[in-house]
């Protein structure tokens, strides 16, 4: 019974087989140029019709990741669909808040109601990002800020329809909302210079 050298769980070897154990194959077939179609549909390729009519992948990458609509989330994401930004607010306190959720975070309770926002803003923090996400078609460079919404919460958007550069993105700049369509049922709210 007593434990010998090299037997805890952290230890990995090769099989006696001489195959390697399957968190290492898995890595290397992640790592590897070639993917089955069924991985490839899984990291985001999509899918489109061959000359024959069967459906076969292509490497285009999709723009973005496409949010899935919770219960909670459903009337941020119809709103937006919309074209139109909706919070939510605590009638205890009339505080605005976001993201969306079924309670207060200012006091725990039910009591809360949905609203349109104006869809202005001010930048309140951003970062320049130059690198091209792997698995996504966005070109670099993008902003990723946090906006300060009129009604009081902040929430995260990319900057679009100005200069990703310091000297375009000021902080507490004026801003307003666009939305992005990323498939029929899911538009992505972003912000963009007012005026």
């Amino acid at each position: 019974g007593r434990k010998q050298p090299g037997d805890g769980p952290c230890v990995r070897r090769r099989s006696r087989k001489g195959r390697l154990p399957p968190w290492a194959a898995l890595l290397l077939e992640r790592a590897g140029p070639s993917r089955s179609p069924r991985k490839r549909a899984r990291l985001g390729f999509q899918r489109g019709i061959s000359s024959e009519g069967g459906t076969v992948l292509s490497d285009a990458k999709p723009r973005r990741p496409v949010p899935k609509p919770t219960p909670e989330t459903q009337h941020f994401w119809d709103g937006c669909k919309n074209g139109e930004l909706i919070l939510q607010r605590c009638k205890d306190t009339g505080k605005a808040y976001f993201p969306p959720r079924p309670f207060s975070p200012y006091t725990g309770s039910r009591n809360v109601e949905t609203f349109k926002a104006s869809g202005k803003a001010i930048l309140y923090s951003y970062v320049i990002n130059h690198r091209a996400p792997p698995n996504f078609a966005l070109e670099p460079p993008y902003a990723i800020a946090v906006v300060q919404l009129e009604e009081g919460p902040r929430m995260m958007a990319n900057i679009v329809d100005c200069e990703q550069t310091p000297e375009a993105l000021q902080l507490d700049m004026p801003l307003e909302v666009a939305f992005e369509q990323l498939t029929d049922d899911i538009s992505l709210p972003m912000f963009k210079p007012a005026g």
